[in-house]
């Protein structure tokens, strides 16, 4: 694991639909062990009726956001000239809303501060074009932890929890 130690290093460039192939490995890569803990939670038959639609269609959500007429704005995270994360951001210009969308982080670029430093460059870009509100939505479950940690410190205190329960039939 390489540790990122100086703020510098850390620079967001617009994404390019040639980042496509690396944006996806990283999103593959940080999301597994989310994809992993919801099969646990849920059980197999629950997980793969209910949860594993959602879970594959990530991949083409990733790719709609390079679409032409995307309402998303997404960056590339790069430390040198290596991309190690992405975020997406919607902003509502008539409701002065930005959301935070779809985003990750290399795991091996985890625990370093630098999905905190996605999310104020989010806020701030948010800011600067003239919006109230942000918003960002996770999951409540164990494996979003580190998410919602690094929500909160880019600021995102005020929440509204939301609980998905099933059953098998």
């Amino acid at each position: 694991m390489y540790r990122a130690n100086q703020e510098s290093a850390i620079e967001f460039f617009v994404a390019q639909k040639e980042d496509l192939t690396r944006l996806q490995e990283i999103r593959r890569a940080a999301f597994q062990p989310i994809f992993d803990s919801f099969r646990k939670i849920l059980g197999g038959t629950i997980y793969e009726t209910a949860q594993l639609p959602e879970d594959l269609a990530q991949e083409e959500v990733l790719n709609s956001l390079f679409d032409q007429d995307s309402v998303w704005e997404t960056w590339k995270v790069a430390h040198g000239k290596r991309v190690i994360g992405f975020i997406s951001i919607r902003m509502d210009r008539s409701a002065k809303v930005g959301e935070i969308g779809l985003n990750a982080i290399d795991p091996n670029y985890s625990k370093q501060g630098i999905g905190t430093r996605m999310y104020h460059f989010a806020v701030d870009t948010m800011k600067r074009a003239g919006m109230k509100v942000a918003t960002v939505a996770t999951g409540g479950d164990p494996s979003h932890l580190p998410a919602r940690k690094a929500y909160r410190k880019a600021g995102f205190t005020v929440e509204i929890p939301s609980v998905w329960m099933c059953q098998e039939l």
